[in-house]
């Protein structure tokens, strides 16, 4: 019975279950599918491109780059448990390792966190084989080992084999008579003996016992790093005990160093003088102070709170966004503002610089400003801000809050300078922070477990991010002036600025926002892609989208974001909806009415309506704003109303119907009065010249030295000409207490409303990410599939061709387990010869078959080749086949045929699982698979 081609598989060996790993690769290859799965999602860097085979994804687990930020990836005490194999022996057993992190007196939670921490480690590639023989991969331990020039975290030094390295055999034995050890015959066993001595509890012990007081200062001052110290050709008599006694070994001509076994004998066997196996918890602001009132605030104090910084967030974007109506600032040739901008905005918006930068980010995030693209390039707003103003007003602060929570630009910044001592300025190109999305993220998750109405502490809550993600080299020193803590500290105040908090503590309706991606971000109190015992994943990075704009400028950018971190576009969209829905009963409802009062002034208590705003900010000055926002009318105001087509007619009837009290006696004759001199002079372009049916008018206008700079003459008696264009005649004028009004060439009075000017359609800027995306779970799968059949193809079991000799086996690398050949082969693929075609050794996936790996591709004449596959179609086996594509390059590949006429073969391809026709003239040679030992 002939066997389905998709059901066909290719003999593989297999690993016998006694038989420890030897290589990386050997590693990986025993793992199941759901932890190649987890790894490639920890780390996403390995996928691109897809490895061919578990020999490349072991290759490139291994390079520096990916191993750095793996490592970067890790909580402190995932990162310890490094640093202490690092320091220990190689291959280390669980017990030696679980001694450095808990030494002689033992620690309950250490050991209770230490299985977890070894599993990530392994998760991640980082860390192979049993249990009793634990390997770091060789690029982390060269990292994470101490060197002179690049101490271990641990603080310890070389050990003794390495420091004494190079030193004449005399000296070794000099010490070791000083030490009180019998001599020996060479400088190996000296070593050894010298080693012995120093890990031996109770002779160390006795040796420290007779050692000067002095001595054991020096070695307290070593003893927790740095573990070098200089010394003068003629040291001191404690530090010559030492030295003597091999307890201070030479380093350089004047460096010496304390070994680092000694150094153990002193830590109590500790590698860290503060393992940190649990997170610290984050705590309320103020509690443990003296006499401090850590009470909550209400649920209600809290969201309505933030929902007054929502509606004040609002009205500052509206308030930027006309400030910059007719053209705003200018962009500097390196793109931004300029420092002298910034101010202007800064004083237009009632805030200081700092606050400035920040609203004029946010605004830049979602798309609701950008530059025009113009030879005399200005900043404005862009046409997504009028659809952005038609929308709820809980709608647009869910647009805002969804930009600043997906957006690496970071306004902080803004006014510091970078590496080359430029200063960064706001809307600059330099600001991007590609961690930014993630930390905020991860300080709102954590302040969700606090108890409702309860603000953090702030310095608890920077000491839990260090611990999540520690600094490597510069964690244990405690420090607060890192980027990822400066951001921290930002997003406090912006989410209070932005209404994400009210009074410091998380507002409902954020939490309804942080509801997207609360899969891929992990629970409040584990860190995003954690395990539950603590230890941080990779995917932490990217996962911080949480809602999606109804804005398409915004949505765009924060569709990207969210494919970032795995979160779809939907969840994004329902988180938006479900926090605007959350935040609207707390913003007050736009009013139709103002109050009018006798002093000139109209009191609006609240939001009001957009066309009853539009026209009051044209006929009337902001005196105050606060909860209720208070106009005053002048003449200047009211003149700028009718200069915007407005009559006073049309003043009166508007003020009536808008107003919830009569319209006084002075604000009527106010407008009557400004009504019956508006228009009376007109000016137009001669170069500029009055016109005034009143001659006495004139004459005043003539009279007044004010007009001097005007350089007006009589033309007429209603008409004067003047030497300055129309807007400075009309500007000198107004000065001068006139009301004029220009006029057209036609003669007819021209309407000077305000000119909104928008930039061409333009995207919100695109967050940058933090390393590639993190794949889903359909690239994942494929991936894994692709790997898998690629490693099938590249240790695919075979028969011997004809005249083919079986050469010895080949070492394989112990990074990669990489060589000649693999164990379990059938066949040891010699080294290609000249004239041999090999492969690429890359895959892409499904498609691309894995490479050759430095072996010859099988080599058959054309007739054994068409009688071989033939064969096996008949009876449903699968072969090994070299092929080579249209593009010249050559790969290995395990195929199941079905089918072969017409020059071509149809066949199952366990490479890239799928059926595909091959032509026959590509294939180079042909190979059976090997019968199954079982």
């Amino acid at each position: 019975m002939r066997t389905r081609p998709s059901q066909q598989e290719a003999h593989v060996p297999e690993a016998t279950g006694g038989t420890p790993p030897r290589t990386l690769a050997e590693a990986l290859r025993a793992q199941g599918d759901e932890s190649l799965a987890a790894l490639l999602r920890a780390r996403p860097d390995l996928l691109n491109p897809v490895p061919g085979d578990l020999s490349q994804l072991a290759t490139r687990a291994a390079t520096r780059a990916s191993v750095v930020r793996a490592l970067e990836r890790l909580d402190r005490f995932t990162l310890q448990t490094a640093e202490a194999l690092a320091v220990a022996p190689e291959p280390a057993p669980y017990g030696t390792l679980r001694a450095l992190l808990t030494g002689d007196d033992g620690n309950e939670q250490v050991e209770a966190a230490l299985p977890a921490a070894v599993r990530t480690l392994r998760e991640r590639a980082l860390l192979w084989g049993g249990d009793d023989r634990l390997r770091l991969v060789r690029t982390a331990r060269e990292l994470l080992a101490p060197s002179a020039t690049h101490p271990s975290p641990t603080g310890l030094g070389p050990t003794v084999a390495e420091a004494t390295s190079g030193m004449s055999p005399g000296r070794l034995q000099e010490i070791l008579a000083a030490a009180g050890l019998p001599s020996t015959h060479d400088p190996v066993s000296a070593v050894a003996a010298l080693t012995a001595l120093f890990t031996d509890r109770t002779r160390m012990a006795a040796l420290l016992d007779t050692a000067p007081t002095e001595a054991l200062a020096v070695l307290d001052r070593l003893v927790w790093g740095p573990p070098y110290g200089e010394v003068t050709a003629n040291p001191a008599p404690p530090v010559r005990w030492l030295r003597d006694r091999g307890l201070l070994l030479p380093a350089t001509a004047r460096t010496v160093v304390l070994p680092r076994e000694a150094a153990l004998h002193l830590r109590a066997g500790r590698a860290h003088r503060t393992p940190e196996p649990v997170a610290s918890a984050v705590r309320p602001r103020g509690a443990g102070g003296a006499g401090s009132d850590v009470r909550p605030y209400s649920p209600q104090v809290v969201d309505s709170a933030a929902a007054g910084q929502a509606y004040t967030a609002l009205a500052t974007i509206e308030e930027l966004a006309k400030d910059w109506n007719e053209g705003g600032p200018g962009v500097l040739r390196a793109g931004g503002l300029s420092v002298r901008d910034l101010k202007r905005t800064a004083t237009a918006l009632e805030v200081n610089e700092p606050v400035a930068a920040f609203w004029v980010e946010l605004a830049f995030a979602a798309g609701l400003v950008a530059s025009d693209g113009e030879a005399d390039e200005r900043y404005a707003p862009t046409p997504a801000y009028d659809a952005w103003l038609e929308l709820p007003a809980a709608e647009r602060w869910a647009c805002l809050a969804t930009a600043w929570l997906t957006a690496t630009r970071t306004s902080g910044l803004v006014g510091s300078q970078d590496s080359k001592g430029r200063t960064l300025s706001a809307l600059g190109p330099d600001l991007d922070r590609s961690q930014a999305p993630e930390v905020r993220r991860r300080v709102l998750d954590l302040l969700v477990t606090l108890p409702e109405g309860t603000a953090p502490d702030p310095e608890s809550l920077l000491a839990r991010l260090r611990w999540e993600r520690p600094l490597r080299g510069a964690s244990a020193a405690g420090r607060s002036d890192d980027l990822r803590a400066r951001i921290a500290s930002w997003t406090l105040n912006e989410a209070e600025m932005l209404g994400l908090t009210g009074r410091g503590a998380l507002a409902t309706h954020t939490r309804a926002l942080l509801g997207a991606g609360a899969a891929g971000a992990g629970s409040a109190e584990t860190p995003p892609g954690s395990s539950a015992t603590g230890t941080t994943d990779a995917t932490n990075a990217t996962d911080s989208a949480t809602a999606t704009s109804t804005v398409p400028a915004a949505t765009a950018a924060a569709a990207a974001a969210s494919a970032e971190a795995g979160t779809s576009a939907v969840e994004l969209s329902a988180a938006a909806r479900r926090a605007a829905r959350a935040l609207a009963p707390y913003l007050p409802d736009p009013l139709d009415h103002v109050l009018l009062q006798a002093d000139l002034t109209a009191v609006a208590p609240g939001p009001l309506l957009r066309p009853l705003a539009e026209l009051l900010s044209v006929a009337a000055e902001v005196e105050s704003k606060g909860g209720a926002t208070v106009y005053r009318f002048t003449p200047a105001s009211v003149r700028r109303a009718l200069d915007a087509g407005q009559s006073a007619s049309d003043l009166h009837d508007f003020l009536k119907a808008h107003s919830r009290t009569p319209v006084p006696q002075p604000l009527a004759y106010l407008i009557d009065d400004v009504a019956r001199k508006h228009g009376h002079l007109r000016v137009g372009a001669a170069s500029a010249y009055v016109r005034c049916d009143d001659e006495a008018v004139l004459d005043e206008i003539l009279a007044d030295k004010r007009s001097q700079g005007l350089r007006l003459r009589r033309l007429a008696p209603t008409v004067l000409a003047a030497q300055a264009d129309p807007a400075a005649l009309l500007d000198g004028l107004r000065t001068m207490g006139f009301a004029p009004a220009a006029e057209s060439a036609e003669g007819d009075v021209m309407i000077t409303r305000a000119h909104a000017y928008r930039t061409p359609p333009r995207s919100a800027p695109a967050p940058v990410p933090d390393g590639p995306p993190v794949p889903d779970a359909t690239l994942l799968g494929a991936a894994v599939r692709a790997i898998r059949a690629g490693d099938r193809a590249a240790t695919v079991i075979r028969k011997p061709t004809a005249g083919e000799a079986v050469p010895a086996p080949a070492t394989a690398s112990p990074a990669t387990g990489r060589g000649q050949g693999r164990a379990g082969d059938g066949v040891r693929l010699p080294e290609p010869g000249p004239g041999d075609v090999t492969g690429t050794g890359a895959g892409t996936g499904a498609g691309t078959g894995a490479g050759t790996h430095g072996g010859r591709l099988p080599r058959t004449n054309s007739a054994e080749t068409l009688a071989t596959v033939q064969a096996a179609a008949l009876t449903g086996s699968a072969v090994w086949i070299g092929y080579v594509n249209a593009d010249g390059a050559a790969s290995q590949r395990v195929i199941a045929p079905v089918r072969v006429e017409g020059g071509f073969v149809t066949a199952y391809d366990h490479t890239a699982d799928e059926i595909r026709t091959y032509p026959l003239h590509r294939i180079t040679g042909v190979a059976e698979l090997a019968d199954d030992p079982a």
